[in-house]
């Protein structure tokens, strides 16, 4: 089993401590978000092949990761950094900060153990097409050697992205669009050789529709990767449905508990409720958050993709 910590919330910004608490426990839970089912997952070998985490900011996370390492457990850390404006990106981690952390973690464990995320492609007023080729094309050009590779994808129009960016937009004083196919992959055809020019491979996440030559599917939660890292194979499962090209994981994050406040962010409805969850997280709670009165399951759930 693969662990992913997690893509419902930014666990190495936020929550390092719970987690690390949890990985001495070796299990943590947490709780379906569409049947409301807790579950409880294993964090420690064997049952865990490799974990992946998903975070803007890893410094904080940097003593923890050490302590995976020291576990036995392969891992990549999946880092997005954009640098858009603070009307996009009301509180993340300034981009210096976030590429100091970047480069440690590449030091310290090898560019294979980090993934670049430019992610999503949000095409607004402020960050229009030529403001990304050249926020990206910067970006390429400082992390070559520190990564192998650069997700991107382009911004999911969800009935709340919708009305958090229209909120975006009335205070920040900017107009945002979602073009059709033939201008993404216009622009995925432009960014592509500029990542190569550093040894950077550009690749696609969930939107197999748009791929353009020089464009692969990425494969986020990707067993090879952790396999390069170990140096031992890593098992790992098919989803049972392919919305994608990752092997199956298991989620230990909870949606609205992250307060950074993106704009376009799917994972948080309103950045008051995240931040009121984020000021109520209990870091010796098995949950990283659960509503009150859930029980803690008392024995492993180990399904397959959540």
């Amino acid at each position: 089993m693969i662990v992913s910590a997690s893509y419902r919330t930014d666990i190495p910004a936020f929550y390092g401590r719970w987690f690390a608490r949890r990985l001495a426990a070796g299990w943590c839970a947490a709780v379906n978000p569409y049947s409301g089912k807790p579950y409880r997952i294993a964090l420690r070998p064997p049952e865990v092949a490799g974990m992946v985490f998903w975070t803007r900011h890893v410094t904080p996370f940097l003593p923890v990761l050490d302590k995976v390492a020291e576990a036995g457990l392969p891992f990549v850390v999946q880092h997005t950094l954009t640098g858009y404006p603070r009307a996009l990106e009301a509180a993340v981690a300034e981009p210096e900060k976030a590429l100091a952390g970047m480069r440690e973690v590449a030091h310290r464990f090898g560019p294979r153990a980090l993934v670049w995320r430019h992610d999503p492609i949000v095409l607004s007023s402020l960050t229009p097409p030529a403001w990304q080729r050249a926020a990206f094309a910067a970006t390429a050009r400082r992390l070559e050697g520190v990564v192998d590779e650069v997700v991107v994808s382009f911004l999911q129009v969800y009935r709340k992205t919708v009305r958090n960016m229209a909120a975006a937009a009335r205070a920040g004083g900017f107009t945002w669009d979602d073009p059709g196919p033939a201008g993404k992959q216009a622009l995925l055809a432009e960014l592509a050789p500029l990542a190569a020019r550093h040894g950077i491979r550009l690749t696609l996440c969930g939107q197999p529709e748009l791929l353009v030559p020089g464009v692969a599917e990425a494969r986020c939660i990707d067993p090879a990767r952790l396999q390069d890292l170990a140096g031992r194979p890593v098992p790992a499962a098919a989803q049972p449905h392919r919305a994608c090209a990752c092997a199956a994981s298991r989620d230990i994050g909870a949606y609205d508990t992250c307060p950074e406040g993106c704009a376009y962010c799917y994972a948080v409805v309103r950045r008051a409720v995240a931040r009121r969850h984020h000021a109520a997280h209990d870091a010796d709670s098995p949950f990283l958050f659960a509503p009150p009165g859930t029980p803690v399951p008392e024995a492993p759930d180990q399904g397959r993709f959540l």
